[in-house]
């Protein structure tokens, strides 16, 4: 084990300190009856080839049913693909183990996963890998050891990066950064190399968390195996120095993106506008709110939720009514009440004009904000 793993393994490993609404039974069964034709449809639908090569069509049904707690009908559905000489497609089987694991069904995409070889669909490290993906979509992360450990001995299958990295995604989620960490380790003594993705997801746990020094480790680490950052590492690494404060830094660092010809996304720049909101100069946050146009990037609803209340909260109601317009000629979805603080504050000021038009604006939008004058509550 190298000196620099040893060192990250000592300094990782160190200890740390309502109520339910009643639903009639008939809507509850005409809701059921709507699901289940729509489950026959699909069925039908799936008869098709053409249909069969769209896996945003089978993603759709299976998130609409889990929604809707209706996993026999998942099963149903998904059991019915067997059918089809695509089952003996690893593609196509990994698409089903995958979706089992999206609707939390882990024994299903268990079973499948053991059934392959009877539906003569080869078995290899992808299925295996989707198979962890399943463990972790499912929120059933303590399975992933036991099928790490176990499996490769049993059907000859040897984890790749693929697998590992999957591993640090569970152990982030559930906030253990430490022994996502461990992996880097365990993964040395494989002989198997960390690339993008396993620097990104670490990097993202650790910056995202308020662990900023060990972010900056983990850092060192991917530069030292010559892992080359892209757009999203340098965000997670702004995140970082946002929740610091360290605000003059993270310009630097967007100016460091853009001198290495790596272009900031619309998060580079949020993660800026968000740390200078912490100081008083509201110029300055304006000022970036135009450099992030400027350079072609399009504001979405992080960008839009940090300004409005900010530019409110500073006096600067123009600016704020300025951009809820520009919100609602967008038709971007944001939550009604960014909308109504700024026309209650328009009111108390006896704009009582640029209030009623505002609430007139979210009427006519797309998404029907609905929007009212103090005086009309």
């Amino acid at each position: 084990m190298s000196s620099l793993y040893r060192r990250l393994r000592t300094i990782f490993n160190t200890p740390k300190t309502t109520s339910t609404a009643t639903i009639p039974p008939s809507t509850v069964n005409t809701k059921e009856r709507k699901l289940q034709k729509l489950v026959q449809r699909y069925k039908r639908s799936s008869e098709s080839p053409e249909f069969r090569a769209r896996h945003r069509f089978y993603s759709t049904i299976v998130r609409r049913l889990s929604f809707a707690k209706q996993f026999s009908m998942v099963e149903d559905f998904l059991e019915h693909q067997k059918n089809f000489a695509d089952i003996t497609n690893e593609q196509f089987t990994i698409r089903l183990i995958s979706l089992y694991g999206k609707a939390g069904m882990l024994d299903h995409a268990h079973r499948l996963f053991d059934e392959m070889p009877d539906l003569k669909c080869t078995r290899t490290v992808r299925s295996f890998n989707a198979l962890l993906s399943a463990c972790i979509d499912s929120g059933k992360f303590d399975k992933v050891q036991g099928f790490l450990r176990d499996f490769p001995v049993k059907l000859g299958i040897t984890p790749d990066v693929v697998s590992f990295n999957i591993v640090i995604k569970g152990y982030c989620e559930i906030g253990n950064l430490d022994s996502g960490v461990l992996v880097l380790c365990e993964m040395e003594k494989r002989g198997i190399e960390p690339d993008l993705i396993t620097f990104n997801t670490l990097l993202n746990g650790f910056y995202g968390n308020g662990r900023f020094v060990d972010g900056e480790k983990i850092w060192t680490l991917m530069e030292s195996k010559n892992v080359v950052p892209n757009v999203r590492s340098y965000n997670s690494r702004l995140r970082g120095l946002e929740l610091e404060n360290r605000v003059m830094e993270a310009v630097e660092l967007l100016g460091e993106m853009e001198n290495k010809g790596i272009r900031p996304d619309v998060m580079s720049y949020n993660a800026v506008i968000k740390g200078l909101c912490n100081d008083e100069n509201v110029e300055e946050v304006k000022n970036w709110y135009r450099k992030l146009k400027e350079n072609g990037r399009m504001p979405d609803r992080v960008t839009y939720m940090t300004l409005i209340p900010y530019l409110r909260q500073k006096g600067d109601l123009d600016g704020a009514v300025e951009l809820c317009i520009e919100i609602m000629n967008k038709g971007l979805l944001v939550n009604a009440t960014l909308f109504q603080h700024v026309v209650d504050e328009l009111v108390k000021l006896s704009r009582v004009e640029e209030a009623k038009d505002l609430v007139e604006r979210g009427k006519s939008n797309k998404h029907s904000y609905k929007l009212s004058l103090p005086l009309d509550k």
